[in-house]
C-alpha cells in the first residue's frame, strides 16, 4: 500500500495539474468560456498598462497572456502526467508564474476576491513542493545526525 505523504503528492499533482491546464487554457482560447476569456483580456491589458518596461521589452499585452497561458497549460500536464524530477520543477515554474501573477495583482490595485485563487494555489503548490522534497532528504539526514550523535557519545567516552 502506497505511503501518505505518497497519495498526497499524487493528489496534489492531479489535481493542481488539472486546475492549471483548466486555467491556462482559459488564457488561450475563449472554446471553454467565452465570458472568461474576455475577463482574462481585459485584466492582462490592465497589467500591460500597469508595467510600461513590458511594452518597452516588445511583450504586449496578448503575448504575455499567451505566455502564462502556454506556461500553465504545460506545466500543468507535467504534473498530471510526468512521473519523477519533471513535476518538482513544473511545480516550481507554477509557483514563480503564480508570484507573478500575485504581483500584477497588486500592481493594479485588484481587490482580495480577485487574486484569492493565485494565493490559495501558490500555497498549495508550496505544500506539494515541500512534501516532495521533503522525503527525498530525510534518509540522508538521518544518517548524518546519528552519525553526529554516535560521534558525540564516543566523545564523552574518551573525556570520562
Amino acid at each position: 500500500m502506497a505511503s501518505p505523504r505518497t497519495v498526497t503528492i499524487v493528489a496534489l499533482s492531479f489535481a493542481l495539474g488539472l486546475f492549471f491546464v483548466f486555467m491556462g487554457t482559459i488564457k488561450l482560447t475563449p472554446r471553454l468560456s467565452k465570458d472568461a476569456y474576455s475577463e482574462m483580456k481585459r485584466a492582462y491589458k490592465s497589467y500591460a498598462k500597469a508595467l510600461p518596461a513590458l511594452k518597452k521589452m516588445g511583450i504586449s499585452s496578448v503575448l504575455l497572456r499567451k505566455i502564462i497561458g502556454t506556461l500553465e497549460v504545460g506545466c500543468g500536464i507535467v504534473l498530471t502526467l510526468v512521473p519523477g524530477r519533471p513535476k518538482d520543477v513544473a511545480n516550481f515554474i507554477l509557483l514563480l508564474v503564480m508570484l507573478a501573477v500575485l504581483f500584477f495583482h497588486q500592481l493594479v490595485g485588484d481587490p482580495l476576491k480577485r487574486y484569492a485563487h493565485a494565493l490559495v494555489f501558490g500555497i498549495l503548490l508550496t505544500c506539494r513542493l515541500l512534501i516532495a522534497r521533503q522525503g527525498e532528504d530525510r534518509p540522508e539526514r538521518e544518517e548524518r545526525r546519528e552519525e553526529q550523535i554516535n560521534a558525540q557519545e564516543k566523545n564523552k567516552v574518551k573525556v570520562s
